[in-house]
């Protein structure tokens, strides 16, 4: 393979930035673009050292510098890798890596890092995902369940029930290829039991996906109701800064505005809507339009009503709208006297909390957003499936383990179940990258940043 080079710490001023160089040639690389203090040769460097010296091009000093030699195959990438830190200005860092490409180096490609690691044994399919997890995880829980996936949490499991399945299909080919010798008969009850309970492995993988997912991408969350109940005023509230303009003028929303929020250890995707309610004003109509289309693709709706007003026929609309949806109607202005009349909405089992957002007493609608998603430790007793590739994997396995599960209860000849056992392993060795195509490798680390 080419040796790679990029910066891999973000594109930002810092303290320090950091160029990778990762390949057969990295040392060569970093011997002609950098001179230790100590004037020994780059090349003699152990493993897990370091040395202080001068990145320059042609001579010409760009910068004082820390580079540290890793020797293959003990290095992220499996490869020898020479990491070079630097001052971290923009600058600096760009022109030290272009002295990299410009004497034997070539551009990495996006996760490029990640995929040779992958490439050369260092981690599973499962375990090189979790690496940009990692990098982009928001809470506690997010970072516990991202970690947890890095040490191979979803590949052991995977390779428990491959393992399995692997010994099954060794029974039934023995048994199928060699009937002269005295091999014990596969009895098809004991043989469903067995796969049940691979089943039942896999489906741990996948029970608390949303869960995973919820945690990881956030809930896509619209804030809804009449002009003038205090939307606005409730998303800034939860946002933390003024985002919304708020008047006592009916209609300023006009135009979506968005935030992400994070409530505990679930992130809201907010967006702040025009009010809803019959108009004339064309302009004011398309934001309305926006609103109810938001209702019916966003994953929660928090409606909110105007606890000092007496519920209205746009009220009773828009609780009528969202009565299937995962919501929660918040009557705002609690502060003030409460005239509003709350019957409909709980006739329809929808969750109520009472807030002042003017107030910025909103205590009981962050309580009520996590008991909605019930997210706790609890749930990620098993690791979940961490992606819709892996989810996919597994849902085909367990798919195909449940065909041959009814096949046997339909008293069907061993051979045709094999073929579907097979196939469940065939797809428990996707999911693990033991056994998958080109095409799945590179988009998997085309989502990974450029450095990784």
């Amino acid at each position: 393979m080419h040796t790679i080079a990029a910066i891999s710490t973000p594109n930002a001023v810092g303290g320090i930035a950091v160029i990778r160089i990762s390949g057969s040639n990295a040392f060569a690389v970093a011997e002609r673009i950098f001179k230790p203090f100590n004037n020994k040769k780059i090349s003699d460097m152990e493993g897990y050292t370091c040395c202080y010296g001068i990145a320059h091009d042609n001579n010409e000093r760009i910068d004082d510098c820390i580079l540290t030699a890793f020797k293959a195959p003990h290095s992220y990438t499996g490869e020898d890798v020479i990491e070079i830190s630097c001052h971290g200005g923009l600058f600096i860092s760009k022109k030290i890596l272009r002295t990299a490409l410009k004497n034997g180096a070539e551009n990495a490609e996006a996760g490029e890092f990640t995929k040779r690691a992958f490439m050369n044994g260092k981690l599973d399919l499962t375990q090189a995902e979790a690496v940009m997890d990692i990098i982009s995880a928001k809470s506690d829980m997010e970072l516990k369940i991202a970690e947890e996936l890095r040490e191979g949490a979803a590949f052991k499991k995977a390779r428990n029930c491959s393992d399995k399945l692997v010994k099954i299909l060794g029974d039934l080919a023995a048994w199928a290829d060699y009937p002269e010798e005295d091999i014990p008969e596969v009895e098809p009850n004991q043989l469903a039991e067995e796969l049940k309970t691979v089943r039942n492995e896999l489906f741990s993988l996948v029970e608390n996906y949303d869960a995973g997912r919820i945690i990881r991408e956030g809930v896509s969350t619209v804030i809804v109701g009449k002009p003038n109940v205090g939307k606005s005023t409730l998303f800034n509230c939860l946002a933390g800064c003024e985002r919304s303009i708020v008047t006592d003028i009916s209609g300023t929303t006009r135009d979506v505005v968005e935030e992400s929020v994070r409530i505990g250890d679930i992130i809201l995707r907010l967006s702040d809507t025009a009010g809803i309610h019959e108009t004339q004003d064309i302009i004011e109509g398309i934001g309305i339009g926006i609103a109810e289309k938001m209702i019916d693709s966003s994953e929660l709706v928090i409606a909110v009503f105007d606890g000092s007003c007496p519920c209205t026929e746009d009220d009773l609309k828009l609780i009528d709208r969202i009565k299937n949806k995962k919501s929660l109607a918040v009557i705002n202005k609690s502060d003030a006297e409460q005239v509003f009349d709350s019957e409909m909405i709980k006739s329809k089992n929808i969750p109520i909390v009472y807030i002042s957002a003017k107030e910025n007493n909103i205590e009981q609608l962050n309580i009520a957003v996590q008991n909605l998603f019930k997210i706790n430790s609890e749930i990620f007793s098993s690791v979940p499936a961490a992606n819709e590739r892996q989810k996919r994997c597994i849902e085909k396995a367990l798919e195909s383990v449940d065909n041959a599960v009814n096949m046997l209860k339909n008293g069907e000849f061993l051979d045709a179940v094999t073929v579907v056992i097979d196939e469940a392993e065939q797809y428990l060795l996707e999911l693990t990258g033991e056994k998958i195509t080109e095409t799945v490798v590179n988009e998997v680390f085309s989502r990974f940043c450029v450095g990784k």
